[in-house]
């Protein structure tokens, strides 16, 4: 099994530390799965940030935000014979499901690529109304015809689903609701449009049928999407054997759109992998990698929030037309950032 990611040397490079919590009362348990994206010459990270109350012995808190905004504090006894608390992201309590933290997303900036830091004037992005009321997640950006598109994770007891808002100054944004319903996230858009429609990778989820796949799909609009094909399936026995989804929005390349994506097993852990589509008709997947390109290995990948994991919705393609910064999430708790070689990957891909 290969690993042919050239992993930054400052890892992690931002830590539940580095940010500060967005109220009193609660505390940074994770940052996570960063969007990333190039504003005025800078690259910018879009960063989810999960918090939650300071644990009490005895006693399991997490927020919930009200169909107004406001935060509410849940508490329930660990000894509960109705609690559930087996998963550290997901709790069960008299049959309804919760997460143990609320997530918002913070933008950070860099003037070196490694170095982040909070810019002024800029606000965070909350939860709104009833569909977002267990917070928004996992945001990816693309920017098209001068308007950046953020599809993220809406997070509520009504399911999982994918929200869009647009921008095009990063202060002030338009809200464009739930444009996939539940259950469904890992929304990336092309970085451009193919024959006059826009493109994106989703990923639906079946519990009984079918399986946690990427799919495509299509719209004429950024708003209004159809025309869905399923692209990618899980592999039984593979690093991917458990669920797939989309990474950042696919790489255009002279031989197709390369998309890195991430896998998980049985296990839960989570690895990097690849694969191509057709430039004209991104229906047709041309290729994919067997193994995974990257592999938790490093001790903030292994032990954190949520051990085993390494995740991306976020790059830059540097110049040279060859190397990647992927921005990353590690063990559900870091940020870190990795170099990867387009031709390596292809070196990887099985055309088969």
């Amino acid at each position: 099994m290969k690993d042919i990611a050239k992993r930054f040397e400052q890892n992690p490079l931002l830590s539940p530390s580095d940010i500060p919590a967005s109220r009193e009362g609660l505390e940074i348990t994770c940052l996570l799965n960063p969007g990333v994206f190039q504003f005025e010459g800078k690259t910018w990270m879009i960063l989810r940030v999960a918090e939650r109350p300071k644990q009490k012995e005895g006693i399991i808190s997490f927020p919930i935000l009200t169909e107004t905004g406001a935060i509410e504090i849940i508490e329930i006894f660990t000894d509960d014979p109705d609690l559930d608390a087996s998963d550290a992201r997901i709790i069960n309590y008299r049959g309804v499901d919760y997460l143990t933290t609320l997530s918002h997303l913070r933008l950070v900036r860099t003037d070196d690529g490694v170095h982040f830091y909070e810019p002024e004037n800029y606000p965070s992005l909350v939860g709104e109304g009833i569909l977002e009321t267990f917070g928004i997640e996992d945001c990816r950006v693309v920017l098209l015809d001068g308007t950046y598109y953020l599809t993220f994770t809406s997070v509520s007891p009504n399911g999982v689903g994918v929200g869009l808002r647009t921008t095009t100054d990063w202060k002030n944004f338009t809200k464009h609701g739930m444009i996939l319903p539940p259950h469904n996230k890992d929304c990336a858009i092309f970085e451009e449009k193919i024959n006059g429609l826009f493109y994106a990778l989703h990923r639906p989820s079946s519990v009984d049928l079918g399986g946690n796949y990427i799919w495509l799909t299509s719209s004429p609009d950024g708003l209004h999407w159809g025309n869905h094909h399923c692209l990618i399936k899980v592999r039984k026995g593979l690093w991917d054997s458990k669920r797939v989804g989309a990474g950042a929005a696919p790489i255009k390349t002279e031989k197709g759109w390369l998309s890195i994506y991430h896998g998980a097993n049985f296990d839960h852990r989570y690895c990097l992998g690849a694969f191509l589509m057709d430039l004209e008709d991104p229906s047709k997947v041309i290729a994919r990698t067997i193994d995974p390109i990257m592999v938790p290995t490093a001790e903030y990948e292994l032990t954190g929030f949520f051990g085993h994991v390494v995740f991306t919705n976020g790059h830059i393609v540097h110049p040279d037309g060859d190397t990647v910064t992927v921005y990353y999430g590690a063990s559900d708790e870091f940020v870190c950032g990795a170099d990867f070689s387009l031709k390596e990957i292809f070196s990887l891909l099985n055309f088969d």
